[in-house]
């Protein structure tokens, strides 16, 4: 046998057999008898067979690579989110290239473009907040290359989205904060362009609405971030206004933190004077002081079910794909903030 990489033509000249049976019992062919297959199998094992895998790719027109849009990989959520891809691109034999787009629209459309001409042979994506014009998107399903969408989706492209109920696990939070006695409970959302943002909102009103609360505009504020300086800076405009408070839904725990810490410096005590919750569950709202009351959304779930939902494409892209939304469940987990 001949030093360096072993290949396919190999293997054939030592088991004295053509090249394309060879090939055919490395890929399980049934046509391919048992015991020849067995043979191959053991041959590749003990000289450590590789797969070419740029060759495959250029006979099967693929690239075995999926590529990933997120808008921030530090977040605690999108990493579970990451990890639950992973986790099955890997059991398949694919490989990810992860976009990180830092919440930026520019960066999310030269990231598509770039995942394009790398001809992947899939996308999942969560589009950023500054996202308003989806056109970069649109050249995906233009070309015919699978495309799902994660928690910040697009509405009018149609193609398969894996999502939780924002409206009702909104509304479940604004619940726990009126049975814990809160009547006056302020709202500070993210980026109204959002579909998770009207969503949270429509959740907030509807809460208030089912409990006969009175709606107070003067209690809404919308952020073009869900970032903490937000959150000190949405409670700023509170006070400002003089208005009371004695209960806080943010869109995101750091939104609920920046509110919190300003409500501390503001002489309010939490949960005595204003009882908070926020949502997301990251790591932060566990250990900050009070621990924050949140929505927890089932992050590495919804990595594995995009995937699945992708590779669902990507394995029968010939035929006629009917897409489809899976909307996963959220769970309220309650800590000090909301305590009394």
């Amino acid at each position: 046998m001949k030093s360096g990489q072993v290949t396919i033509k190999d293997l054939a000249k030592e088991l004295n057999i053509s090249v394309s049976t060879v090939s055919r019992a490395l890929a399980d062919n049934p046509l391919v008898k048992s015991t020849t297959k067995k043979a191959v199998m053991e041959l590749a094992k003990k000289l450590n067979y590789q797969p070419n895998f740029t060759a495959l790719s250029l006979r099967s027109n693929t690239t075995r690579t999926l590529g990933v849009i997120l808008p921030q990989v530090v977040h605690d959520f999108f990493s579970q989110v990451l990890r639950g891809i992973e986790d099955i691109a890997y059991s398949k034999g694919y490989s990810v290239i992860i976009c990180n787009t830092h919440e930026s629209y520019e960066r999310e459309v030269m990231d598509a473009k770039n995942l394009v001409n790398g001809r992947v042979d899939g996308i999942l994506a969560c589009v950023s907040k500054e996202t308003k014009d989806f056109t970069h998107f649109q050249e995906f399903k233009d070309r015919n290359i699978p495309l799902v969408f994660f928690d910040c989706v697009v509405d009018d492209i149609t193609t398969d989205k894996v999502i939780i109920d924002d409206h009702e696990a909104a509304l479940i939070a604004v619940n726990h904060l009126i049975s814990t006695g809160r009547k006056k409970i302020a709202y500070v959302g993210g980026p109204e362009n959002l579909l998770i943002s009207k969503n949270r909102y429509k959740g907030y009103k509807d809460a208030l609405l089912e409990a006969n609360i009175a709606f107070d505009e003067n209690l809404v504020l919308h952020r073009e971030t869900g970032d903490f300086k937000d959150g000190a800076g949405a409670v700023q405009d509170l006070l400002k206004k003089n208005v009371e408070i004695d209960g806080l839904f943010a869109a995101t725990d750091l939104l609920a933190i920046g509110a919190l810490k300003e409500l501390k410096k503001a002489g309010y005590s939490t949960p005595r004077d204003v009882s908070i919750c926020g949502f997301s569950n990251w790591k932060i709202s566990e250990i900050y002081d009070p621990s924050i009351t949140t929505v927890d959304q089932p992050g590495y779930n919804m990595g594995k079910i995009s995937s699945n939902m992708l590779f669902k494409q990507i394995e029968n892209k010939d035929a006629n794909h009917k897409a489809e939304t899976k909307v996963l469940k959220t769970s309220l987990v309650i800590r000090e903030s909301t305590q009394i």
